[in-house]
């Protein structure tokens, strides 16, 4: 079953989360970051053209994949491989038990547009496109170089550490998701401007702890025993004893 994790419990902190006290610091210092707030105009093109994209490999893509036999293979492993791999399920039903709440107008709205979708896709494409965009889904969150970004962020590859960026090429295909730091100190920024406030507020960020390859920090929550679902940071929710 190879190495067990060593820790046992989450890294308990009683301190300030960073970000807010960052965020005052860096626009004392550069004003002029408050100049990125906004939307970006151009994500809604790219994401359409995403789409469609996708849409298109539907006609040209053999559905007939070999990914089952796959995965298969895949899940013959350590546990936190089966972790890595089934991921996307975790990250979908996680809220609804730790978190429940009742779902909004606009998400009701949403969930009606997209079984409509699929119905339409399976009625004129069949099953098999749709199980291609299922296990496409789940292989793009799961045991992925660019699905390292889910692991990367927040899981306390340095002690202390609670939020990591990731500076790599990987980001021109993802929106810039590896500024992770940057994006919780500005929540307000696009993310294709992001890489803009490291530029001008460079100290604030090429001195922590960062990541370079995705791929290696999936090499690294797998093998190194020190990291593991437990190697994230908590803290009491104000105003509880308990």
């Amino acid at each position: 079953m190879g190495q067990h994790v060593s820790r046992t419990d989450f890294e308990w902190t009683y301190t300030e989360e960073p970000h807010a006290s960052r965020r005052k610091l860096i626009l004392e210092k550069y004003p002029q970051i408050k100049k990125l707030f906004g939307c970006d105009p151009q994500f809604k093109w790219v994401a359409s053209a995403m789409v469609l994209t996708q849409l298109a490999m539907l006609f040209v893509i053999d559905t007939d994949l070999p990914t089952y036999l796959e995965a298969k293979l895949f899940c013959t492993t350590l546990g936190k491989f089966f972790w890595v791999c089934l991921q996307p399920l975790f990250y979908i039903f996680r809220p609804l038990v730790v978190n429940p709440k009742p779902p909004q107008k606009l998400e009701l709205v949403n969930g009606v547009i997209q079984l409509a979708f699929n119905t339409i896709v399976v009625q004129y494409f069949g099953w098999k496109v749709m199980v291609y965009l299922i296990v496409g889904s789940l292989l793009a969150m799961g045991l992925h170089p660019v699905a390292g970004h889910f692991i990367s962020e927040h899981y306390m590859f340095a002690k202390g550490f609670e939020t990591y960026s990731y500076y790599g090429p990987l980001n021109w295909i993802t929106f810039n998701v590896g500024y992770h730091n940057e994006h919780h100190d500005f929540p307000a920024v696009p993310g294709r401007l992001l890489p803009e406030v490291k530029r001008i507020a460079p100290e604030f960020y090429d001195n922590i702890p960062q990541h370079t390859s995705w791929t290696r920090v999936l090499y690294d929550f797998i093998t190194d025993p020190s990291v593991g679902p437990y190697a994230r940071i908590k803290r009491k929710a104000r105003g509880l004893d308990s």
